[in-house]
């Protein structure tokens, strides 16, 4: 099965892509663009919150692969976003306490679609995204995901901490994924429980990480200090399952 992220060129084409509701990821606009058109996409971006840029007419033309793009291109998600609070009812229609997968800032394609591959295997009732300074849901994160995306729904929200802070409130405590943590075998990490995984370079931003509850560790004996972002999400998401198996 193919996953397309699908391109859009042109003002009126990425116009009626968002009227329609069509979720776009990020949206590319001819530096120094004022006129008629250009000021309604970048208000229906304004409503949908999406990420713009504005690039050279070069950018524009290896986005387009030199396509009439008048300006303009945009990159529509593969599949569509659910909210956070579908998560919850996941896990409330299964009477289970819930469990999310948070990805702080994931910027490798290849890495959120393995991670939404784990979540669905171990049981996680969705995967939470940022909206900036991350990758969407990209033909390639679908690909990767291995069909998971079809069963596993993944939200994308604006702020991750304040998403974080309005979990604890309906009772949610937080993992995270840090070198510097105690070890996983320690944590008490049955209940309804997030864990959050870090940006591919640089981990868990620190606002992000203030808002958890416990910051873990995976032990390692190598010769290497870390391990790729997917690999120790999938490590400590299993422990999670391990820690509720033997409740």
């Amino acid at each position: 099965m193919a996953y397309e992220e699908l391109t859009l060129l042109g003002r009126n084409a990425v116009i009626e892509a968002f009227r329609s509701g069509k979720t776009i990821d990020k949206l590319f606009i001819l530096d120094g663009s004022q006129d008629g058109p250009i000021k309604t996409i970048l208000r229906e971006a304004k409503k949908q919150d999406t990420q713009v840029r504005f690039v050279s007419r070069e950018k524009l033309d290896s986005l387009s692969d030199h396509g009439k793009h008048q300006g303009v291109v945009a990159f529509a998600a593969a599949f569509e976003y659910a909210q956070v609070e579908d998560l919850l009812a996941r896990a409330e229609e299964k009477g289970e306490d819930p469990f999310f997968i948070l990805c702080d800032e994931i910027e490798d394609p290849h890495n959120l679609g393995a991670i939404i591959r784990t979540a669905n295997l171990a049981g996680a009732h969705g995967v939470i995204i940022p909206k900036r300074r991350a990758v969407g849901l990209t033909g390639t994160v679908a690909k990767v995901s291995a069909g998971a995306l079809h069963y596993t729904p993944v939200a994308r929200v604006t702020n991750m901490a304040r998403t974080i802070e309005q979990l604890k409130e309906k009772g949610m405590w937080f993992a995270c994924a840090d070198m510097a943590g105690d070890l996983m075998y320690r944590q008490n990490l049955t209940g309804p429980m997030g864990l959050v995984i870090g940006n591919e370079g640089s981990g868990v931003s620190r606002l992000v990480k203030e808002k958890c509850d416990y910051i873990v560790s995976i032990p390692m004996r190598g010769d290497i200090d870390s391990l790729n972002a997917s690999v120790a999400a999938g490590i400590l998401a299993f422990e999670i399952v391990r820690q509720r198996m033997g409740q």
